[in-house]
């Protein structure tokens, strides 16, 4: 329902109605509207963290399989009322809880990425968590809003192959995507 109608248009007699159930159960399971939004959040988490360990395992380029998982860990556009909903100042300590669970989430499996490229001589860099960390971080904070530059692109592109020791260009081919 929040994806059909909104987080904010839906509300819970329209769960429990749609659910079948009585409102004590509903509250039994969630105290508030926010912790059923927080569950459909974490549903949602769990299934972009399947995709990215999809990617991760493909026989594709390591290059390609950073930005298959960065762009595995995002909301598919059905799920954008839910995204919007986020977005919301009444939510943002919800939606900093959610940054940070999809950081760590996302940590282990670029770095396993990253390692592979260092194995392959595409990448020298060292403290790999902690780079991979800063660069989700980064990303997350450019390119959530939408509102970013052809600069801050470029810069973008810099910064990450700066910082995992790649050659200057290998992942220029992001600039496409991002456009």
């Amino acid at each position: 329902m929040f994806i059909q109608k909104g987080y904010e248009e839906t509300s819970i007699d329209e769960i429990i109605a749609e659910a079948h159930i009585a409102k004590g159960t509903y509250y039994y399971y969630f105290p508030s509207k926010e912790a059923t939004l927080e569950e459909v959040i974490n549903m949602m988490i769990s299934d972009e963290v399947r995709r990215a360990k999809a990617v991760l395992s493909a026989p594709i380029p390591v290059p390609q399989k950073l930005v298959g998982i960065i762009a595995s860990l995002r909301p598919e556009q059905s799920e954008s009322n839910i995204a919007d909903a986020l977005n919301q100042k009444e939510n943002i300590i919800m939606h900093e809880k959610i940054s940070r669970r999809i950081v760590d989430e996302a940590v282990p499996l670029l770095s396993e990425v990253v390692s592979e490229g260092i194995a392959q001589g595409m990448f020298t860099c060292d403290h790999i968590e902690e780079r991979v960390r800063m660069i989700l971080i980064m990303s997350q904070h450019l390119f959530d809003n939408g509102s970013f530059s052809e600069g801050d692109i470029e810069v973008f592109i810099d910064i990450v192959e700066k910082t995992l020791g790649a050659q200057s260009g290998i992942l220029g081919f992001i600039r496409g995507l991002i456009n």
